[in-house]
């Protein structure tokens, strides 16, 4: 990416430290750097994990994760926010509470409820403060189709879903379908009330530590990258795909998504 200094544009990024390096905050800055991004990254949590398993997470604190956004933003021109894990009631209406002094920020948000194991990091009282502190104030929300029904309430239905999801204020509900049991990849796009796009994408083999974040921190870059919403969406979901199919094993479990397989590519051409 041949971007001059000014051209870089700032993501303000709030998610969980994955000592494996595949998920969480060192996803989000890969994912940024290799988009023509520079991440400004506020570690909401430590986790004890690797591909296989997950032991615990430790949220930090509200205060300190407030007094590292503020001298973020009094000191460079954020251009978007990304939200992944974010441990605490504490830290969300911190966090609420920077969305309401900072509305011209677009905000991607992806609710991890859960890791890949299936901890959960969220009881009922933390997804009542996301639903009622941070999707009114949330751009694109990217849920996959497990999170959307929760969020919604049980909602079985994937549009019906989306559309109490908007109700709560969400400009864009990306829902993605990893987990469903279809042959392809299906990920529906919501907005204005209604479904807007199916994105259909060819189901890799195997499973990955870090797609979601991978998704929504692109999506994030792109978006101060002055994209499109529904554009960056679509080039979020390529970016993605493509660092997935072109990933690598590190550990005994999940794949890492390699995030700058374009480099890789590049300096296997002929020259």
């Amino acid at each position: 990416m041949n971007l001059s200094p000014h051209e870089i544009p700032v993501i303000l990024d709030f998610a969980g430290h994955d000592p494996t390096g595949g998920a969480g905050i060192q996803a989000d800055i890969e994912t940024i750097a290799s988009l023509g991004g520079h991440a400004a990254s506020i570690i909401t949590a430590l986790t004890a994990q690797n591909t296989t398993q997950f032991s615990h997470c430790v949220p930090q604190e509200p205060s300190r994760v407030k007094t590292q956004a503020i001298m973020v933003l009094n000191d460079m021109q954020v251009r978007a926010c990304k939200l992944g894990l974010l441990g605490s009631i504490g830290i969300v209406e911190v966090i609420h509470d920077i969305l309401v002094r900072h509305k011209n920020i677009p905000v991607v948000l992806d609710p991890v409820m859960a890791s890949t194991t299936g901890t959960l990091f969220i009881d009922k009282e933390m997804q009542e403060a996301i639903i009622n502190l941070l999707l009114p104030h949330t751009t694109v929300l990217i849920p996959n189709s497990l999170e959307a029904r929760q969020l919604a309430g049980g909602e079985k239905q994937l549009d019906a879903a989306a559309e109490r999801l908007m109700e709560y204020g969400c400009t864009y509900v990306l829902i993605t379908g990893t987990h469903e049991q279809t042959p392809a990849v299906i990920n529906t796009l919501y907005g204005d009330n209604q479904r807007l796009r199916v994105f259909e994408w060819e189901r890799l083999p195997g499973t990955y530590h870090g797609s979601g974040c991978t998704l929504s921190a692109a999506v994030a870059v792109l978006l101060a990258r002055e994209r499109d919403p529904v554009n960056a969406i679509a080039e979020a979901q390529r970016f993605t795909w493509n660092a997935l199919k072109n990933g690598y094993k590190l550990g005994k479990g999940q794949s890492h998504p390699n995030r700058f397989y374009w480099a890789q590519a590049h300096k296997d051409k002929p020259r």
